[in-house]
């Protein structure tokens, strides 16, 4: 009989290798550099990315997709021209305090700001207006490419389906689920979160496709949807 934590490993382990199997390699996150998938980051809250790809789209093709340009732009400009991602005029507000607490603490250098060791960098996002513990795991793992899993709805879903976590738990009980209880490796963590994401959408949404489910089998409680 193993401790309770070697089955929690195993069972997060098994579950990673069944959607694996099931889906294969999904290839994240979409950006071209690590700057604009920081402000991917910030544009996705409470959005679908492909809202977010015509926003950045905008941003290229106005130039502006740099820290100095957006420190420089006026956030009305700013807010139009991220309008596709949603709730246009608070997300202008959050990009402009990223970029300006770049600018004034960083010198403009995500690179002096990812210099910072993993807790430091945390603790300096979620200082940031805007960033909350979602974002700042996202800039982490997909920018910064620190082993840090990031908890989305589609994760808390799908776990607690399984009767691995309650879906009333905070974001970082179930944070520490992962990070506790997984090897720390950059690459693995953004595949798992990926096919957390791509299982969620497909099969495990608010009504879901229980029938031929590749994780079924692993459930405590039948994956009852209540």
């Amino acid at each position: 009989m193993g401790s309770k934590a070697e089955k929690t490993s195993q069972a997060l382990n098994d579950i990673y290798n069944r959607l694996f199997d099931r889906y294969g390699p999904q290839h994240w996150w979409p950006g071209e550099t690590p700057f604009e998938v920081v402000i991917g980051a910030i544009l996705t809250q409470s959005t679908a990315w492909s809202n977010v790809e015509k926003a950045i789209a905008n941003l290229k093709t106005a130039r502006v997709l740099g820290p100095e340009s957006l420190h420089s732009i006026p956030t009305g400009d700013l807010a139009i021209l991220i309008r596709p991602s949603g709730y246009y005029n608070a997300k202008s507000t959050k990009v402009k305090a990223f970029v300006e607490r770049l600018h004034d603490k960083f010198d403009g250098s995500l690179d002096q700001l990812f210099a910072l060791d993993t807790a430091s960098l945390r603790h300096e996002l979620l200082s940031i207006h805007g960033i909350g513990p979602e974002t700042a795991d996202s800039i982490l793992l997909y920018a910064a490419y620190r082993p840090v899993f990031v908890i989305d709805a589609y994760t808390k879903r799908i776990m607690g389906r399984l009767g691995i976590a309650s879906a009333n738990d905070s974001y970082e009980t179930y944070r520490q689920l992962f990070m506790d209880n997984l090897k720390h490796d950059e690459g693995f963590f953004n595949e798992y979160h990926a096919l957390l994401v791509r299982h969620g959408k497909e099969v495990c949404r608010k009504k879901p496709k229980c029938n031929g489910c590749c994780l079924a089998a692993l459930s405590k409680n039948k994956c009852l949807s209540a």
